[in-house]
């Protein structure tokens, strides 16, 4: 699942709903065999994303204090995350929401609420097209 991925696997996880948190890890550690850091808030994560290096970021668009698009931005100025993917994942779905996410520098946004048996191939899919598309 891993080298589909293209990734060393390492993904930032943050989430501020305990509940989906634990869903998410399960989901990316146990059945997609991916490594997952889990932070509860962007604070969170800007404290933990340098040392942890993460290939991937996931990110809860709605968040108390700092919500997901300003999360992202604040990653961007954090020296080696400058590139890092983002994924944001949201019930937030709107056309024009889904245009704002991306021009904020997003590789893509998956649906909340999500299945957990298939996070890890959405995520694939999105870094690297759907199978059979390169």
């Amino acid at each position: 699942m891993t080298e589909r991925l293209g990734l060393t696997d390492k993904i930032l996880y943050v989430e501020d709903d305990p509940d989906i948190r634990a869903i998410a890890e399960i989901a990316l550690q146990d059945v997609g065999g991916l490594t997952a850091r889990l932070c509860e808030s962007g604070a969170e994560a800007l404290e933990q994303a340098p040392d942890f290096a993460p290939d991937l970021v996931l990110l809860d668009v709605m968040m108390p204090g700092m919500d997901g698009p300003a999360t992202l931005r604040a990653l961007r100025q954090v020296q080696g995350l400058e590139t890092v993917p983002v994924i944001f994942m949201t019930a937030r779905l709107q056309r024009s929401e889904i245009a704002e996410y991306r021009a904020l520098g997003a590789a893509g946004v998956i649906p909340k609420p999500f299945d957990p048996m298939t996070l890890s191939e959405q995520i694939a899919d999105i870094l690297n097209g759907p199978p059979g598309s390169k």
